[in-house]
Formats: C-alpha cells, sequence, structure tokens
C-alpha cells in the first residue's frame, strides 16, 4: 500500500506564487480534478473487488472469501478520502446514503446471533432476514424477493419504511456479507462468517448459501454503478464539476464546509467521541471488518489532501495544482502555517490510531469503558479534528467569505443530551 508517504509528500507541496494562490477558479479546478481522480480511483477498487466477489460465487473457498475481503479493504483506502467532499457538494450528500450509510440493522439482510434481538419499535424490520426470505410483507406491501437485484436493494429494500438503519446498500452491507457479525464485544478479533456460508449443495452452512450469494453479487454490482455515476459527475462537464464553478466564493465555501463539517460534526463527534461516550463496539464505523482505524485515517487524510490541493493516486501517481493552502498563504502566511501544523498533528494522531490496532490494539478495544490506553488514542483525534476545525473557521473569515455553519455533534456540544 502507497499511504505510508502520503503525509510526508503531501506536505512538501510548494506553494504557488501569490498571483496564482488568488486565482479562484484555478483553486475550484484543482479541487474538482482531486475529486475525478478519487472517485475514478474509488470505483476502479470496486471494480477490482466485483471481481473478486463473482471468483467467490463462482468457486467458494476459504482463499477466495479472503481475496473478497482484501479486496473491500483496498476499496476503502480512496473512497474514504472522497468523504471530504460531503456537506459542501448536495450532489455527493444526497447521493452518499447509498454507498457508505452507517450504522445498519444488519437482521434486515442475513441470519445474526441471537442475542442481536428482533423487530424494534424503532426498526420493525430490524430482524427481516431478506437472504432467508423470498417473499414477505414490507409497509403494507408484499414484496417478491424471488430473485435478489440492485433494484430491490436500491429500490424497495434500502431506509425501507423511512428506517436510516435499515441500510441495504453500499460498503457496509458487503462488508456485512464478507465477514458476518463481529460477536467479539471489545474482544479481539472481527466477524468470522465461515466461507461455506457462500458454498454450493451439501457443504452451504447456515442455509440459503445461493441468497446469500445473489445479495452479496446485488449489492457489489450496485456500488460499482452508483461509483460510475458519481466519478462521471466530477469529469469536464459533469454536473458537481459545473456546479462548483458556477459561484466562485460559494465554491470556496463548499470545500471549507466539506473541510470542516467532516472534521468536527461528522468525524471527531458521531464517529470518534460519541462511541467512546457510549464505550459501545457497534459504535464503529467499519464494525464487522474491524477497519475502523483505516477509515478514521484516510478521512483525516482527506481533508488534508483538499486543502494542500495534491492527492496520491493509488497507481503512485500525483493530482496536484494551485490550492486552498495557497490562497490561505497569499492572504495570511502565518494562518496558513497554523493550518498545515494542526493537520499534520491530526494526521500524527490518526496514525498512531491506525499504528496501535496494526500492532493488535483493535478499535473496538480501545472504546472499552475503563481503558485508560484506547481513551488516550481516540481523544488525541478527537482534540486534533476539533482544533484543526477552529483554524478552517479562521479561514473562512480571513478569506471574506460568508460564515459557515458547519455539522455538529450533541456528543461534542450537548454531551448530556446523548444519554437522554
Amino acid at each position: 500500500m502507497k499511504s505510508a508517504n502520503l503525509i510526508a509528500t503531501a506536505m512538501l507541496i510548494p506553494m504557488a506564487t501569490s498571483s496564482l494562490a488568488i486565482d479562484k477558479p484555478a483553486v475550484l479546478q484543482t479541487y474538482a480534478d482531486i475529486a475525478a481522480a478519487k472517485y475514478h480511483d474509488s470505483l476502479i477498487t470496486a471494480q477490482s473487488l466485483q471481481a473478486s466477489v463473482s471468483t467467490l460465487l463462482a468457486n467458494p473457498s476459504a482463499e477466495a472469501l479472503q481475496g473478497a475481503k482484501e479486496a473491500w479493504l483496498k476499496s476503502r483506502v480512496p473512497y474514504q478520502q472522497t468523504e471530504v467532499y460531503r456537506f459542501g457538494n448536495a450532489i455527493v450528500d444526497d447521493w452518499e446514503g447509498k454507498v457508505n450509510a452507517w450504522p445498519l440493522d444488519e437482521g434486515l439482510i442475513d441470519y445474526v446471533d441471537a442475542s442481536y434481538g428482533g423487530p424494534s419499535d424503532e426498526n420493525e424490520y430490524a430482524a427481516l432476514n431478506v437472504v432467508a426470505s423470498p417473499q414477505f410483507t414490507l409497509s403494507g406491501s408484499q414484496i417478491d424477493a424471488s430473485l435478489i437485484t440492485p433494484k430491490l436493494l436500491a429500490e424497495t429494500l434500502h431506509e425501507a419504511d423511512g428506517v436510516e438503519s435499515n441500510v441495504a446498500t453500499g460498503y457496509h452491507a458487503v462488508e456485512f456479507l464478507l465477514w458476518g457479525q463481529d460477536l467479539n464485544g471489545h474482544g479481539a478479533g472481527a466477524g468470522a462468517r465461515p466461507w461455506t456460508d457462500f458454498a454450493i449443495g451439501d457443504a452451504c452452512t447456515n442455509d440459503n448459501c445461493d441468497r446469500r450469494g445473489e445479495y452479496l453479487k446485488a449489492a457489489t454490482d450496485l456500488l460499482v454503478s452508483d461509483l460510475e455515476w458519481m466519478a462521471a459527475q466530477w469529469i469536464e462537464g459533469g454536473a458537481a464539476r459545473s456546479e462548483l464553478m458556477e459561484n466562485e466564493d460559494a465554491g470556496l465555501s463548499a470545500i471549507l464546509t466539506g473541510m470542516g463539517s467532516l472534521s468536527y460534526g461528522e468525524q471527531a463527534g458521531e464517529r470518534m467521541r460519541l462511541g467512546l461516550m457510549l464505550n459501545d463496539p457497534e459504535e464503529e464505523h467499519d464494525c464487522f471488518s474491524d477497519n475502523t482505524h483505516n477509515s478514521h485515517y484516510f478521512d483525516g487524510l482527506g481533508v488534508q489532501n483538499v486543502y494542500l490541493g495534491a492527492y496520491v493516486r493509488i497507481d503512485g501517481t500525483l493530482v496536484t495544482g494551485p490550492s486552498l493552502a495557497d490562497m490561505v498563504a497569499a492572504t495570511d502566511a502565518q494562518l496558513d502555517t497554523e493550518m498545515r501544523t494542526k493537520l499534520s498533528a491530526t494526521m500524527m494522531a490518526l496514525g498512531r490510531i491506525k499504528t496501535a490496532a496494526e500492532s493488535g490494539f483493535s478499535y473496538d478495544q480501545m472504546l472499552e469503558r475503563g481503558n485508560a490506553a484506547g481513551e488516550a488514542l481516540v481523544m488525541g483525534g478527537v482534540n486534533g479534528l476539533i482544533d484543526q476545525t477552529r483554524s478552517i473557521e479562521r479561514i473562512v473569515a480571513a478569506l471574506g467569505l460568508d460564515e459557515i455553519a458547519f455539522e455538529g455533534s450533541d456528543s461534542l456540544d450537548d454531551p448530556e443530551a446523548v444519554f437522554q
């Protein structure tokens, strides 16, 4: 993986001259070019995942399942770096729930352990188990699910009955089907779905192996088609790029909205501080695969590379150009230095979480009540993200842009409300 040198590479990107730094259209062009590269990389890695899933379903084996898992993990690296395009770009926000919604009530999709429970007042379909149900009633209508197709997942099941946790599509639906539930609580280990859950004939375990494979294929195919659509929005003439370029100041605000909202409310709050407050191992972004440390790291990296105007593609090439950092440096060099320093500090904190997890101290273990080392690691990331958001607010003011209301989180803004 080429990620090890991404921080160092990005921090060495030279500043442009003042005349170039204040060229707003050029800064927006770089931002759009990086978006196009990230979404294209996300598509390429999703297509590799699709091929691995096809191999698994054609010839199920432990090796084939592991290959599909590894392809899923690789697909998360570029995708998580795109999340900084949320919040400021309506096209991305309206679409994102199809591909990266979480947390999910996995009992909607497939079998779950008895400890999971059943339907609840909040979600009548939390244990529907579509894999085992060729026919079922949903919101008063009889549904024919004898064939599990992308259309069934996208148009009927996803957010069924208006419940957000009925996540039927995207990365996390695929993740659950590959790993199964993580039943280890705060203990070591991720989900341990056996490869025989996809086996043919008498070797099949946990029943409905053919339909489980149908669901996995449909979800993966849908993920690829959704990424194809988004990648097309950022190429020259694409709707997202065109909308960004319509108004220069609005475009700059979109960049900063994405940076600030992802840093503060979404990542520092909903994805990190909240899980630590609840001490809940399910409150981690990639909870079935125990890959949350990487999701957090690459989310943070996405913020940094948008600010610096530099992204290292999966083939090792560098996409770079006039950046927001150049513009800030031309306006207030000290503020640019401050922002770069804080981004670097955040990446170091997220890197410590990543290193610890890769050394055997998994993220769900860090969330355990009373685990001082885990709390220190997670809060290091939270504090870094909050701190860099304060500098992003200062950048908004320094560039003379209208004040931006970044996404918040009760875990940061009203902690008592979390337990009400």
